[in-house]
């Protein structure tokens, strides 16, 4: 057998097995732990017909801006304020809150629900606006999200990724799941339900597709998956293993690794079919590809130097060069989104833990305490993780900061969760 992803997974680097474990839950609870530097305070008051709203929008719009670690709440306690109110800012400064939104939602005649929302700069006493949605039940989540990410822009000057959603797999007995999910963990939804293992969803550039490994016909072969219709078409069934997919950014090209010539190789692959092309040209196993955001690299893990490593080449092929030097067993690697950081799983001590490179400095930064870290992925503004891990003996989602000084935890009460995948911006 290859070498091994995990200590619970007993997932090879090639993609060839997967392990069971408990029932799944596809709900999730979000849990924020740690405490970051610099924090922005912020009052997220009641919405006015909060109480009579299926969704709570301003403890979602909360929950997102502590997690992203960016903010943390003030007290709101006795205000009673919307989208219409004046605030009397004194109030609020003595509160301690440099910002302030306010809002209500207002179920429609049609059924619908009308969000309205404003936030307020309260140190300068500026109105720094607003936005209303008319949404059905079932966006009334997206809706929180929005305010999220318009908050979390106006105060940050960066675009914020709660509206995003996130793709992972669940196994309940034998049965595999490919769930999507908002950001945070909720609102799952079903694209893929199996007998057989589900593993590496990968998202496309626009949002609109996941491709993954599936087992169904007894071997691994990638599938390109469209989330909204649920149609899906076969893209790699060689001879042998087809497994762990990757996106170019152009969205036309697949990399995966293929063992249709014997070895585990790099290949790319034309998401509208053809010839596979051969990349790596090696004795070793080379597998688990990631583009580079500007499409020009391709980061990979070999066992090419006698264990695993991260190495680099061109995304059309050619010689490699090593990335990985702290330690001798580094998987999985993640490359953000604005080209500044890998993100991978280093065996150390037996234990599995994330890691982050600045790529620009080759320093590299050990962000969690955990022992059974894997596959981590960014969110679209670089500035968050989410990867999967073992924490307190439960199977879990987690999100962290690049620093590692905020982690939130994403999962429910049981179940074996496993290969999450950052989707991209959403387009308009």
């Amino acid at each position: 057998m290859p070498f091994e992803f995990s200590p619970r997974r007993r997932h090879c680097v090639a993609g060839l097995a997967l392990a069971g474990a408990l029932p799944a839950w596809a709900q999730f609870r979000v849990e924020v732990t740690g405490v970051g530097l610099t924090q922005l305070p912020i009052a997220v008051a009641t919405f006015r017909g909060d109480d009579q709203s299926p969704q709570k929008i301003a403890a979602i719009v909360q929950a997102d801006l502590e997690r992203s670690g960016q903010f943390r709440g003030v007290d709101v306690s006795g205000a009673a304020l919307d989208e219409a109110s004046r605030p009397d800012m004194a109030q609020w400064r003595q509160r301690a809150a440099d910002s302030l939104l306010t809002g209500s939602v207002t179920r429609l005649a049609d059924g619908r629900f009308d969000v309205r929302f404003r936030l307020w700069d309260v140190v300068r006493g500026q109105d720094l606006g607003g936005q209303s949605y008319s949404v059905v039940q079932a966006d009334l989540r997206l809706s929180a999200h929005r305010i999220a990410d318009y908050v979390y822009e106006k105060l940050t000057g960066e675009r914020g990724v709660f509206s995003t959603r996130i793709a992972y797999v669940t196994r309940a007995g034998q049965r595999y799941t490919l769930w999507v999910a908002d950001a945070d963990g909720e609102n799952s939804q079903t694209a893929l339900a199996s007998p057989e293992s589900i593993i590496s969803p990968a998202w496309s550039p626009t949002g609109q597709q996941l491709a993954y490994v599936s087992f169904e016909s007894r071997k691994p072969v990638i599938y390109v998956h469209d989330v909204a219709s649920g149609r899906r078409r076969l893209v790699a069934n060689f001879r042998g293993s087809n497994s762990a997919p990757a996106w170019s950014p152009d969205g036309r090209t697949l990399a995966a690794t293929l063992t249709r010539d014997g070895g585990s190789q790099l290949y790319a692959i034309d998401i509208n079919g053809g010839e596979p092309r051969r990349l790596t040209q090696s004795n070793s196993i080379d597998t688990e590809p990631a583009f580079s955001p500007d499409g020009k690299s391709l980061y990979f893990v070999s066992d090419r130097g006698g264990a695993p490593q991260i190495y680099r080449m061109p995304a059309s092929g050619g010689g490699a060069e090593r990335v990985t030097f702290s330690g001798s067993y580094n998987i999985s690697p993640a490359l953000s989104p604005d080209g500044r950081w890998l993100a991978y799983v280093s065996r150390i001590g037996g234990a599995f833990r994330l890691q982050v490179m600045e790529l620009a400095t080759s320093t590299v930064t050990g962000i969690t305490d955990t022992t059974a870290d894997e596959r981590p992925s960014f969110a679209p503004n670089s500035k968050l993780l989410v990867y999967a891990t073992v924490q307190n003996g439960r199977e879990a989602l987690m999100t962290t900061t690049l620093d590692g000084k905020i982690k939130a935890r994403l999962a429910g009460q049981a179940g074996d969760i496993r290969e999450p995948d950052w989707g991209p911006f959403l387009k308009a």
